[in-house]
């Protein structure tokens, strides 16, 4: 299993000198399987550069699993290339809601006066699915999805292939202003889902100061993240979902604070490391490591 960071800035594209280094689009990230899948996470405006790379060499259904419906989240959609290849079968799954169906929800975006052409207009196969709290199969992997604690429905996302895993939860907020370190692994958003990963993939847009006036808002700090990756023991973590006011120089000095902090706790320094747009990271199967 690959994994491939094509946008890991969060709540709006910020793009310029100052972000050129951890990127300014938003949440995408490419898995890739042994077999040839394709899985994506999320459709932020990272999502366009991979269409670009994939144009006529998806092969079979292209996956696309979003974690919620926020624009930042989705607002790539509608740029990815593959949307307008007549050949291409892509699946979409997302959050259900009773408010409307997945596919109505997303047709609020892909429609007038938000876009000049329609859902029912995409030349692609494309079809919609709610995932519903479950588990299922793409390819050889085993995809596990589960409500986690962000403003509207919103899913984590646990993808296990060949003895290894991944965790994706780049919208989070585990704490809620009370104590990672004090609560019980039953009351601790998203707990079950990044339990023993190979590698987290997890939120951290705030600093620890700045936290403090974005309680609520559905996004966590840095001691919330690393705490969270500490009592659910996963081996590496990836801090995800930049704020769009944080530059490349502040991205290396929040890195620099991170690294101590981690390490305090019980981390090792190169289990540890900020999401950058094109960053790629291989994860062995269990075969692997074990010859």
């Amino acid at each position: 299993m690959r994994l491939k960071v094509w946008g890991a800035r969060g709540s709006i594209p910020a793009p310029g000198p100052e972000t050129t280094r951890y990127g300014g689009n938003t949440s995408c990230v490419q898995v890739s399987l042994d077999d040839g899948s394709t899985i994506v996470l999320d459709a932020g405006t990272g999502i366009r550069s991979l269409g670009l790379a994939l144009q006529h060499q998806v092969r079979g259904p292209l996956h696309i699993l979003l974690t919620h419906l926020h624009l930042d989240h989705i607002q790539g959609l509608m740029f990815f290339a593959p949307m307008f290849q007549p050949d291409a079968e892509i699946v979409v799954w997302g959050p259900a809601s009773p408010e409307a169906s997945l596919l109505d929800r997303i047709a609020r975006y892909i429609s007038a006066p938000l876009a000049p052409i329609e859902v029912r207009e995409l030349p692609c196969h494309v079809s919609f699915r709610e995932a519903q709290p479950t588990e299922w199969d793409i390819g050889p992997a085993r995809i596990r999805a589960a409500s986690v604690s962000h403003r509207g429905p919103t899913l984590g996302y646990r993808i296990e292939c060949d003895g290894t895993s991944m965790c994706y939860l780049p919208d989070h907020e585990p704490g809620l202003g009370a104590s990672l370190a004090d609560l019980e692994p039953e009351w601790i958003s998203g707990y079950d889902l990044a339990c023993g990963a190979s590698v987290l993939l997890h939120d951290c847009q705030y600093t620890d100061d700045e936290y403090a006036e974005h309680l609520g808002w559905g996004h966590s700090p840095l001691e919330d993240a690393l705490t969270f990756a500490r009592r659910t023991a996963a081996e590496r973590l990836v801090l995800f979902h930049h704020d769009p006011m944080h530059t490349d120089d502040f991205l290396d000095a929040f890195a620099g604070r991170a690294a101590t902090r981690w390490e305090e706790l019980g981390g090792r320094s190169d289990h540890l490391e900020l999401a950058a747009e094109r960053r790629e990271i291989a994860l062995p199967s269990a075969a692997v490591e074990g010859t």
